[in-house]
């Protein structure tokens, strides 16, 4: 079993940037592939951005790309994601998730994934 807490959520102007970091607890999170997902009111919670178990490889959505990253610090098993030059679509609850069982793909489906957090608010003004 594990154990994922969101964190560094906020209010963010457009153009500027945030951090949020998903903290694992219960096993490491090396073993997982792990993923952020988000959803904004009336609609659908969608990927975001994952990365494979021992960091094997990154998988990002279009909308996010080149302005995203993903990453782990595995000495505080945490998971980061750093978002810059953030746009006013991007305001969203963030999620955490991570996969064990299907941990050899970077999935982009939500019923993929058997962890999740409680999820960040992140808002961009204008």
């Amino acid at each position: 079993q594990v154990q994922l807490v969101e964190s560094g959520g906020g209010l963010v102007q457009a153009g500027g940037s945030l951090r949020l970091s998903c903290a694992v607890s219960g096993r490491t999170s090396n073993t997982y592939t792990m993923a952020w997902f988000r959803q904004a009111p009336g609609k659908e919670r969608e990927f975001v951005i994952a990365i494979a178990y021992s960091d094997r490889g990154t998988r990002t959505a279009d909308s996010v790309k080149g302005r995203f990253t993903i990453s782990r610090d595995n000495a505080k098993n945490t998971v980061n994601l750093q978002m810059n030059s953030l746009k006013l679509e991007d305001t969203a609850v963030y999620y955490c998730a991570a996969t064990w069982s299907n941990r050899y793909y970077l999935h982009t489906r939500r019923t993929e994934y058997e962890y999740w957090g409680q999820g960040t608010q992140v808002t961009v003004s204008s």
